[in-house]
């Protein structure tokens, strides 16, 4: 991590319009995170919070008088231009591989995006809001040919919310995937089961579909998309104590991901002995629930995250 020492005169620079412009005491500052990436701190009576302006991505959340929720990977790569491995990456337009072109980034280019802060205000019962906001370039175009607007709401209170809210701000409608990518810190995934997705069916390697019988456990790599899902997932941790409620909206896809022993081991940002401490359940737009946005319309994608003692 960059030491204040480190950090150039624009870093400096950059950091303190930040804090003149979007600071509010008792809420939110700015500061030069790993890697000398901008991050917005959002801390009040709910809990705390990190978000990165580097892919608008949420590093970390820990409501008062627990343990963190979200898990991120201490080989984590802190560059712009980079994902970040942990927390809840933004992937978008597109999820996985590019449908047509295998060569585009992984899960789009929102996550490996530098965005800006539109806005940061206190909100009802104590909670923090903070608004980051990503338009169309010529380097997005060059990947994916449509004008649009993205914004990550992300708030702080008793819960974690955040909505990826997608604007088409073209001529023409335009059609994508999506996730919040959230990873969550977990006391040993042979332990947890995840409760919600019961009778439904999901796709894992193949078309073919599967049905889910009880609850998700995970005793291999797990790479599962479960089709037609609105409900709220519970991620049940006896050796944390506790309960993790994912609740969504704008989603009738849940990812579920795992990567074991062997595919931790394949990547570089993964560390090897991690895999048992985390576990993905996302809030998705993927492979039936594609959206599509026509000119002047939104969609919004919801995940709203809280914890509960066992």
């Amino acid at each position: 991590m960059n030491s204040p020492q480190d950090k150039s005169p624009t870093e400096h620079s950059a950091l303190d319009a930040l804090n003149r412009q979007f600071a509010i005491s008792d809420h939110v500052s700015f500061r030069a995170g790993p890697g000398g990436l901008a991050v917005a701190d959002v801390a009040n009576e709910h809990g705390t919070a990190a978000v990165a302006l580097s892919g608008g991505h949420v590093l970390s959340f820990q409501p008062s008088g627990h343990e963190p929720v979200l898990w991120l990977s201490r080989q984590s790569r802190f560059e712009v231009g980079t994902s970040i491995r942990g927390g809840i990456p933004v992937c978008w337009p597109w999820f996985a591989a590019h449908p047509d072109d295998p060569k585009k980034p992984f899960h789009g280019f929102a996550r490996t995006s530098l965005w800006s802060i539109m806005d940061t205000r206190p909100v009802e019962g104590g909670a923090t809001q903070v608004r980051l906001g990503l338009r169309d370039s010529d380097a997005s175009r060059d990947l994916w040919p449509h004008s649009f607007e993205l914004e990550n709401v992300v708030t702080v209170g008793p819960e974690l919310r955040v909505e990826l809210v997608a604007r088409n701000t073209g001529d023409a409608p335009w059609t994508c995937t999506a996730a919040l990518h959230s990873y969550f810190r977990v006391s040993d995934v042979t332990q947890v089961t995840i409760h919600g997705l019961e009778g439904r069916y999901y796709v894992e390697g193949t078309p073919e579909r599967q049905l889910q019988s009880g609850p998700v456990t995970i005793d291999r790599e797990v790479d599962r998309v479960y089709l037609d899902t609105t409900e709220t997932c519970t991620i049940q941790d006896p050796g944390m104590g506790r309960r993790i409620h994912v609740a969504k909206a704008g989603s009738r896809s849940t990812v579920v991901w795992n990567p074991w022993i062997d595919k931790a081991g394949r990547l570089e940002d993964f560390p090897d002995d991690e895999y048992p401490h985390m576990v993905c359940v996302e809030t998705a737009n993927t492979r039936h629930d594609a959206v599509t946005v026509h000119p002047g319309a939104e969609h919004r994608l919801c995940a709203r995250i809280s914890v509960e003692r066992l």
